[in-house]
């Protein structure tokens, strides 16, 4: 029996609860995500916040120098780094590099770990960045950063209610290549009365992430939910995640069912079979330059 709106809000409310002393970003990250979306902020701002973090700094500067962006010679200071990127790319790479931590875990059921809902995410960021490359969309960290967080509703069940998550990966039956019988989210309803797009929601919202991802984890199944001018970003997650999980190399998805392209998302992308063929062709050397990235 499926649950009513009401319903679904109160588990969702109560998921958030319950996680919200686990599955927190970093103080530093949400002072970062503050500044960032405040107009006002200039990158001596940024700088000064994320200097009083160490291992931040360090990471922001190994990012900024692996292959994933290929910029020309080492950059040494954080000031560079945010001159060369940009305010907003440097606030992806801070949350990125928040992120990792939480997608800690042991086995759940049938190989499914936390660990590789991480793997998975980091190729579908990967895929999302070529993506909007190719596509000329603009995009850029956003779409890596949204490809990281689409499924992030699944680490909320993961630390929510472990026993319901297990539940539900096996009750969809996974075969030995990764590949689910039946719809996840079908699957989840009925377990948990909500998904994990419900609970990735609303975890952004939580974190006040920006609307575009509180969009791609509500709606990264069915991106023509939303309004023609906010599903850009959904859009290209969606057929990432398809381009991921159609590759040779393409890794544990128990959430996809279908690698059926919708047309609507092809038609809103002006993406044809054959471009998305070409995507597919060129992603394994986007995934290499990603997991330089994450590692």
């Amino acid at each position: 029996m499926s649950s009513t709106p009401e319903q679904r809000r109160a588990t969702v409310d109560a998921a958030i609860r319950e996680i919200s002393h686990i599955a927190t970003l970093p103080e530093i990250t949400v002072k970062i995500i503050e500044l960032v979306e405040d107009p006002k902020s200039t990158a001596q701002d940024l700088h000064a916040v994320i200097s009083q973090d160490p291992a931040l700094c360090s990471r922001i500067l190994k990012v900024v120098n692996s292959s994933f962006y290929g910029l020309p010679g080492q950059i040494a200071s954080i000031n560079r780094a945010i001159v060369m990127l940009g305010l907003n790319a440097v606030k992806n790479i801070a949350i990125a590099a928040s992120l990792v931590k939480l997608f800690r875990g042991g086995e759940l059921a049938g190989g499914f770990s936390a660990k590789q809902i991480w793997d998975q995410s980091t190729a579908t960021a990967a895929a999302c960045k070529m993506i909007s490359d190719r596509l000329k969309l603009g995009l850029n960290d956003e779409a890596y950063l949204a490809g990281l967080v689409h499924n992030i509703g699944i680490v909320v069940e993961m630390q929510f209610d472990r026993s319901k998550l297990i539940d539900v990966i096996h009750r969809i039956g996974l075969d030995s290549s990764g590949v689910p019988a039946i719809d996840m989210i079908q699957v989840e309803n009925e377990v948990f009365g909500a998904s994990h797009q419900d609970f990735g929601l609303a975890l952004c919202e939580k974190w006040k992430f920006p609307k575009s991802f509180a969009n791609v984890t509500g709606h990264h199944h069915s991106p023509w939910d939303l309004s023609a001018d906010s599903r850009t970003l959904t859009n290209v997650v969606y057929v990432a995640d398809r381009v991921v999980g159609s590759s040779v190399t393409g890794s544990f998805r128990p959430d996809l069912v279908s690698l059926t392209l919708d047309q609507r998302v092809l038609d809103d992308l002006k993406l044809t079979l054959e471009g998305f063929g070409a995507l597919r062709d060129q992603y394994d050397a986007a995934a290499k330059s990603a997991m330089d990235m994450a590692a």
